[in-house]
């Protein structure tokens, strides 16, 4: 019964994450279709990004306790509701009004899906996580393959007609969840942020995220339109196989534990992966789609290392309040992708290409360096 809830979460998980990246890869086709520029193009994902990243702070006081599933499965329905709208949008202003209110659901999803998992066995809490990030990421990697494909073989249309009906699958699934408890949601008061915030470690492991999600989140937004600079004929589908190295960062938060073993700590661990993810940027001068493609294999790989050790330091810091320093990461990871979906859209369209790489490499250079310096704050 428990594995059951497991898959029927993880197929819910693997849906919502498809939704969310799903316009990453149609980006240039969408700002053909509504004459719209890169910038505006880049929102579509950037407000599930800004969304996911106040939800942690503002959920607990707008949704007290409230049963998971049944959350689960009234935000699935507006999502399912939404999605279809997509599929007949033929304005820039529909269809982003359209992903705004599929941001407020999206992150309700994820939180019931979370709290099932936690809370329905609490043997395999540990376990049941690492299976959870794994499948985000894997939906976030299905989600720009697959609807790449879609686009090119049958319309952009039809991309969000198809993750319509795997949701509607989903609520059929959702139905045979057994678990019944609440959600007790963190309410974030204004004066344990600022304690949290006093401690120096908190304040770097967070801009540390921040900075590395918003030149991961903004590279991977603005990596079409590159593509279709180079490649005029480029087609959808060939765009959406540029994010097949997404799928490294299964293999690097399944064997988080063992690379910290073999780089002895967590420091170091987050300082080679912050090098690997700061080097690899200077590839992404080349003007080779092919070379491009397997060079961000490596910076997958760079990145999740940061993450996945990351995620663990902030929650370990602190042996109290867990829910909101894990929450409060959450939240700068976020504000980090939502920016880097933005602002590197606004330089690559104001100054080109290479200077917005420049400005990925200065920023990850200022925060390296700034975790060099404090290395030894983390020595537990």
């Amino acid at each position: 019964m428990k594995n059951q809830q497991l898959i029927i979460i993880i197929y819910i998980i693997l849906v919502v994450f498809s939704i969310m990246y799903a316009t990453q890869p149609l980006q240039p086709l969408l700002a053909n279709q509504f004459d719209i520029n890169m910038v505006q193009a880049s929102q579509f994902t950037a407000v599930i990004m800004f969304s996911l990243a106040i939800a942690p702070i503002v959920y607990g006081y707008v949704l007290e306790s409230i049963c998971p599933k049944k959350m689960l499965f009234i935000a699935s329905v507006i999502l399912l509701v939404t999605n279809l709208i997509l599929s007949y949008s033929n304005s820039y202003e529909m269809f982003l009004t359209i992903r705004v209110i599929e941001s407020l659901v999206i992150p309700a999803i994820i939180t019931s899906c979370m709290s099932i998992l936690a809370n329905s066995d609490k043997a395999n809490v540990k376990y049941n996580m690492a299976i959870y990030v794994a499948a985000t990421v894997f939906g976030g990697m299905v989600g720009r393959v697959v609807s790449g494909f879609i686009a090119t073989q049958f319309g952009w249309r039809t991309v969000f007609l198809s993750l319509s009906i795997a949701l509607f699958l989903g609520l059929f699934l959702i139905r045979k969840l057994s678990f019944e408890g609440d959600t007790n949601l963190t309410k974030a008061k204004i004066s344990d942020v600022i304690q949290i915030l006093k401690d120096r470690r908190f304040v770097l492991i967070y801009l540390l995220m921040f900075t590395t999600f918003f030149v991961f989140a903004g590279l991977l937004n603005i990596l079409p339109f590159r593509m279709k600079e180079l490649i005029p004929d480029a087609t959808e589908s060939q765009i959406g196989l540029l994010y097949l190295g997404y799928g490294m960062g299964i293999v690097v938060s399944l064997l988080s534990k063992k690379i910290i073993k073999l780089l002895k700590g967590e420091s170091n661990t987050i300082l080679v992966g912050g090098v690997i993810f700061t080097l690899v940027n200077l590839s992404f001068f080349s003007d080779n789609m092919l070379f491009v493609f397997f060079m961000l294999f490596i910076f997958c790989v760079g990145m999740f290392t940061v993450h996945s050790v990351s995620t663990g330091i902030a929650n370990s810091i602190k042996q109290s309040q867990k829910s909101l320093t894990s929450g409060m990461y959450l939240t700068f990871y976020y504000i980090g992708g939502a920016v880097g979906s933005v602002v590197p859209a606004m330089f690559y369209h104001s100054v080109g290409w290479d200077f917005t790489v420049i400005l990925f490499i200065c920023a990850l250079i200022i925060i390296y360096s700034l975790f060099f310096i404090f290395r030894n704050d983390f020595k537990m």
